[in-house]
């Protein structure tokens, strides 16, 4: 059986579901952000007790279709951005998200618009920037670098875009003692 999942956003998330659905004596064939693939086949008493013990480690099983959707959706933003192995981001997120989900783009922001209260173009950008602030906490790239890695036409487009976010520029929040980072299930 697949079980969607909400909130998973990393590895360490995957290995906690896993190991919590292993721990109820479920097998895990195949485990993904936003997916787990379990056998044997659970019932009805037994996914509430799935979904009881997930919530206490702050995900969510998810049953509707349209919100499978949409945490789909949000996977596929937060690994091109956060996980990729590419060197550089220049992806054209709305054909990512047309190839990978097999849907109509435009349907798909309208859905993602309607439950969320953002477009998918500001949650791209917030994903963005919690990048980028993780990269200048590293402080092993300077902001050109960061601004070419994360497919940006030049610095100042991504010092504006950081301000206009965070209300801070990079350099600014560079300086701070306390950086202040969201987690990404809360972005």
């Amino acid at each position: 059986m697949l079980l969607n999942i909400k909130n998973m956003v990393c590895d360490r998330c995957i290995l906690v579901v896993k190991q919590q659905l292993e721990h109820m004596d479920l097998q895990v064939a195949e485990i993904s952000l936003g997916t787990a693939v379990v056998s044997p086949d659970p019932s009805e008493s037994k996914l509430s007790e799935i979904a009881s013990s997930l919530n206490i480690l702050g995900f969510e099983l998810i049953e509707k279709d349209k919100d499978k959707l949409i945490e789909r959706m949000r996977n596929v933003i937060i690994e091109l951005i956060h996980h990729s192995e590419s060197p550089e981001l220049h992806v054209n997120f709305s054909q990512a998200l047309t190839e990978q989900l097999h849907k109509d783009y435009s349907y798909l922001s309208r859905l993602f618009s309607d439950s969320e209260g953002i477009t998918v173009e500001k949650f791209i950008i917030q994903q963005k920037i919690e990048k980028v602030k993780e990269l200048l906490q590293y402080g092993e790239l300077n902001l050109n670098e960061i601004a070419w890695k994360m497919g940006y036409s030049s610095n100042s487009h991504l010092s504006n875009q950081f301000k206009a976010v965070t209300g801070q520029s990079p350099r600014e929040f560079k300086a701070t003692e306390v950086n202040k980072r969201k987690p990404l299930d809360k972005v």
